[in-house]
């Protein structure tokens, strides 16, 4: 009894070392084909949108200062006049930002891409002692990107000369002291991941502020070091979000995580590197059976178990690349079910190789790895499973004499 274990746990590990092979093969694919596909995914769709929200100051000159260079051996003495910038809080934020996700696919990989509607109304105010030049220096969320519909408006009178210099365009507004007024930018652009509103790069306060967000998804998701929304409400399959402030002061930011479809390269290697698990607990499961019912199998047996259930993950490491993986895991699940069933048919009759193990397989096999579907739950879906094996055999065991069954007496 001891030999014929050693040699199922022998069997046992090469057959992990193999997983965790077929894992790290799968993964560095991945990794090479996502460093080059997500460069051609930036450049055709845009990267993450990080759109800061706009300045406002006002210059001074400061005191005049005599500075003479050499130029050709002769002194040249000129006149500088620097300037000072003196920087304003927004008075109001008026914002709309609309979101649509479109998932796309580049080589074998799934990239979530948007399009975002962005309408921003901008309240400002004169609130010094003397009529002031006002600069409103608005910057482009990437420098790279492209911005459909772009337009600015101040006091609705829209602005048509306006040319981006270092990805940011500066309008002048002469306003007396008290004066306000409303500038509005409005664009239509697509981005990559992520999408951002940045109050600034430090600590902000930020005056009357709202910003209204729409989603055509219903799985959202708040990047670290973004502030959760003051409002929400579902909306057909998306949602309506709302960030409302009178006068907040956050280093915080208001970010949006976009909803990522399975890819089959991380979703192979992570079930290959769990995959001894399963096999654990089947061949745990097996050999008790086998014990209390007399059945005898031979490590060889063991080994060819274990090589349908390596099949599962091989042909889904493959098979994923060219269908849907949804489709990908069932077929791959039917044929390691079939080559176990159909090969313990032979060796033990029907009746335990359709009942215990087909149960089995489907429960280690194909419950065990559809769980790592279940983002969030995984690890509470294999604990339960763990535990209900555990429990069963337990009960099914306390009777044995395992002294008895070592020895190999009967």
């Amino acid at each position: 009894m001891a030999k014929k274990i050693a040699a199922i746990v022998f069997v046992f590990f090469c057959t992990a070392m193999a997983w965790v092979i077929l894992g790290g093969v799968t993964a560095d694919r991945t990794n090479s084909q996502d460093n080059k596909l997500k460069r051609a995914v930036g450049q055709l769709w845009g990267t993450p949108q990080r759109q800061s929200a706009p300045l406002v100051f006002y210059q001074v000159k400061q005191e005049q200062k005599v500075v003479r260079t050499t130029e050709g051996g002769k002194t040249v003495t000129e006149t500088r006049t620097s300037l000072s910038d003196y920087y304003l809080n927004l008075e109001s934020s008026d914002i709309r930002a609309d979101l649509r996700l479109n998932h796309r696919k580049k080589g074998l990989l799934w990239y979530s891409t948007y399009q975002v509607d962005f309408d921003g109304t901008y309240g400002l105010i004169n609130s010094t002692q003397d009529a002031r030049q006002l600069c409103f220096q608005y910057s482009f969320p990437s420098r790279d990107g492209s911005y459909d519909d772009f337009a600015i408006s101040v006091n609705g009178l829209p602005e048509k000369e306006l040319v981006p210099t270092d990805g940011k365009i500066s309008k002048w507004i002469r306003l007396k002291p008290g004066e306000t007024a409303q500038v509005r930018v409005a664009y239509r652009s697509q981005g990559l991941d992520q999408w951002w509103y940045v109050f600034g790069d430090n600590i902000s306060q930020i005056r009357n502020f709202r910003l209204a967000m729409t989603t055509d998804f219903g799985r959202i998701d708040f990047p670290e070091n973004a502030i959760s929304p003051t409002a929400k409400a579902k909306k057909g399959g998306g949602w309506d979000l709302d960030w409302q402030y009178t006068n907040l002061i956050s280093g915080i930011q208001i970010g949006m995580e976009m909803p990522k479809k399975i890819n089959p390269g991380p979703f192979v290697s992570k079930i290959s590197f769990f995959a001894p698990v399963s096999l654990f607990l089947f061949f745990f499961l097996v050999f008790i059976i086998t014990t209390l019912r007399g059945i005898k199998l031979h490590p060889m047996h063991y080994f060819f178990l274990a090589a349908s259930f390596f099949a599962f993950h091989l042909l889904m490491a493959y098979l994923a690349d060219h269908a849907d993986i949804y489709l990908a895991f069932f077929i791959s699940a039917a044929v390691s079910v079939f080559l176990a069933v159909s090969y313990m048919r032979i060796v033990a009759g029907a009746r335990f190789a359709l009942v215990e193990t087909a149960l089995a397989q489907l429960v280690y096999l194909v419950f065990f790895s559809y769980a790592f579907f279940w983002e969030g739950y995984t690890g509470l879906a294999i604990t339960i499973c763990c535990i209900a094996t555990l429990f069963v055999v337990m009960q099914f065991t306390a009777r044995i004499d395992w002294d008895k069954q070592f020895s190999g007496k009967t």
